[in-house]
């Protein structure tokens, strides 16, 4: 199964602020690992972190250490 194939079958979301450019990411949590994807290319590549870098990057981001 590639992966784009795959990627259709996870339950993604995006923020509820996203505007209707479809300018997003999209987020697919799952028990082994976080996905990421850009909403406007669904059956592109996307990024696969462990959970521990997913919630460390939300924190940066978060904290504003780097830009958004």
């Amino acid at each position: 199964m590639s992966a784009a194939s795959h990627s259709h079958a996870l339950p993604w979301r995006k923020s509820s602020r996203s505007s209707s450019n479809g300018a997003c990411v999209e987020v697919a949590a799952m028990p082994a690992a976080v996905h990421v994807r850009d909403s406007k290319d669904p059956d592109g590549p996307m990024l696969t972190v462990g959970h521990d870098a997913w919630t460390h990057l939300i924190g940066v981001v978060s904290d504003g250490r780097i830009a958004r």
